[in-house]
């Protein structure tokens, strides 16, 4: 007998199961690869916490791996000098609420406070909410653009930032010590707000986190009342802070695309409710051909990306990539401040390894320290931290990572979209003001430091085998490394994972390729994809988009 049949037959036979989780195991009890996938690993425990498909098994999200989490953090924050206290948000993903009561519950009967929004709030609120509140660590409950079936938890640290691999590595410790079934102490969720060990989140807190993004304003918002905005939630938890953001701007004419609007963890107009892709944006496009708007919001179902869109000239409207935005928010914090004189001594700003190359030499213009992290706006945030322990957090300016993510300030440690709308609202009226569009500003930057363009393709490999083939396949590449793609001489492969980087270990590949193109493989840290990273720079927009297409042709064939 296998162990994951093992597995399956110890949680059918628990006499208090949830009836929802024992209806599925009796469904599959014929089903042995059903049984095997759901049953042959504990749902990994990293720094995005966990994330998985929603259902029984212990490599799903379900409220006993969410207790045992649970129990594993508060058994490491009893041992620690942390305050005993956790900030909880959620999401409008399916069960998130019922996983922050969950949460909060086990935090309680092991004497911790559990500090619970009383409704659905955004991911960076949560980061606020840890330091605002003085808590030892935060929670989110949230699989951020992961499609309708996925759920997750996210943990903070004291410092409103993802936890960092060492402490990820000490709760997963504690985690493994747990027994879903016989080790999770609970209370009673209305007892335990009698008593105080749960509590709400005041207004206040929410209010002085808008009020601490209002404050990340660089410009003099002269242009910003009069923006004309089409806003998506897709469904998600943005819709409050968002709009109130706007008003507090100013801006009034702010259309809610209908279909998205609402809280719904189904996502019914788009199966991956994700800015990046076309599809989860397709409603709000179609309501700009209507309402002619000069800007397209959208915020995931999480809040902390922000995809945008606007007018293309030819009566259309274009999406932005993660990077085109980066680096026109960039600009643009680098700009203002610089003419408003408020440009700080010794500035920083901050991206990751697999964001566009163009951020150098835009940050060069401006005399600006550009630092690179690796993948994960954790690593931003962590560089933050350390220019606050300097002593100097004003140095910091702008971050971003090429998966729609930006912050510029210090008041949270993640990537933030409710600061998102309100630099590109602040932006696009400034452009306004010279008679362009964010688009016309981004093509003034490609004039003036060459044409760049990148792309992101994700390659699967579901199931139990398709971790082990990810990777066999990254050993292959370090061990038998392309020399070209598409032609193009590879000049130096960067393992990330044998150190020497200046940064931590991790198990990215980067082949820098002749005339400044870039390929860079890195397996996903919360989905069984591998990802494939291109960015290429040309003297015209034809000849870059040629080229990207035929590394992206050739990279997809050794990616085989």
């Amino acid at each position: 007998m296998s162990n994951a049949t093992e597995q399956y037959l110890r949680w059918r036979s628990q006499a208090d199961l949830d009836p929802e989780l024992a209806s599925e195991l009796a469904e599959m009890q014929n089903d042995e690869a059903e049984i095997r996938d759901r049953f042959y690993r504990e749902l990994a425990f990293g720094t995005g916490g966990l994330r998985g498909i929603i259902g029984a098994g212990t490599n799903r999200m379900n409220v006993y791996t969410v207790r045992k989490a649970t129990q594993g953090l508060a058994d490491y924050l009893n041992g620690t000098s942390l305050p005993k206290s956790v900030a909880i948000a959620y999401d409008s993903r399916i069960k998130s609420d019922r996983f922050a009561r969950e949460t909060a519950q086990v935090l309680a009967a092991n004497g911790i406070t559990a500090y619970l929004y009383p409704r659905l709030e955004p991911t960076p609120a949560l980061s606020w909410a840890v330091r605002y509140l003085g808590c030892g660590a935060g929670v989110c409950v949230t699989a951020s653009h992961n499609p309708a079936q996925y759920n997750g938890y996210k943990v903070y640290g004291a410092d409103g930032c993802q936890i960092t691999l060492e402490i990820a590595s000490k709760i997963q410790n504690c985690i493994e010590q747990v027994d879903c079934f016989r080790d999770v102490k609970r209370l009673d969720f209305a007892a335990a707000l009698e008593t105080g060990t749960i509590q709400f989140i005041p207004e206040d807190c929410l209010d002085a986190f808008l009020d601490a993004v209002l404050a990340q304003q660089v410009g003099d918002g002269v242009g910003i009342s009069d923006l004309k905005l089409v806003y998506t939630p897709l469904n998600g938890s943005g819709l409050e802070c968002v709009t109130r953001l706007l008003k507090k701007l100013g801006v009034t004419q702010v259309t809610v695309v209908p279909e998205q609007e609402q809280p719904d963890g189904t996502f019914p107009t788009c199966p991956y409710p994700n800015p990046e892709i076309r599809e989860a944006m397709e409603k709000g496009l179609e309501l700009c051909e209507k309402v002619k708007p000069d800007l397209l919001l959208g915020t995931d179902p999480d809040c902390d990306r922000c995809g945008v869109a606007v007018p293309d000239g030819r009566g259309g409207y274009k999406l932005l990539t993660g990077n085109e935005l980066g680096v026109l928010l960039l600009d643009y914090v680098c700009r203002t401040r610089r003419g408003l004189g408020t440009m700080p001594q010794d500035p920083v700003a901050v991206t990751t390894i697999v964001s566009t190359p163009m951020a150098d030499p835009v940050a060069a213009k401006y005399g600006v320290e550009l630092r690179r992290t690796l993948t994960g706006f954790k690593f931003i945030g962590e560089q933050i931290g350390l220019l606050e322990k300097e002593g100097h957090p004003e140095r910091y300016l702008f971050g971003f990572e090429e998966s729609y993510g930006y912050l510029s300030g210090p008041h949270v440690r993640d990537k933030d979209a409710v600061n998102a709308a309100l630099l590109v609202c602040e932006a696009a009226g400034w452009y306004a003001g010279q008679g362009k569009t964010l688009l016309d500003g981004l093509n003034d930057l490609y004039a003036e430091f060459g044409c760049y363009r990148s792309g992101l393709h994700s390659f699967a490999f579901p199931g139990a085998d398709g971790m082990a083939h990810m990777g066999q396949l990254m050993r292959r590449l370090r061990e038998n490394p392309p020399v070209a793609f598409a032609g193009v001489p590879v000049e130096r492969v960067v393992d990330y994972h044998a150190g020497g980087t200046g940064l931590p270990k991790a198990d990215v590949l980067e082949f820098q390729l002749a005339g400044g193109a870039r390929v860079t493989v890195r397996p996903s840290g919360t989905e069984p994809k591998l990802k494939l990273y291109l960015s290429v720079v040309a003297e015209t927009e034809e000849q870059a988009v040629e080229l990207l297409d035929r590394l992206a042709a050739d990279a997809a064939d050794q990616m085989q």
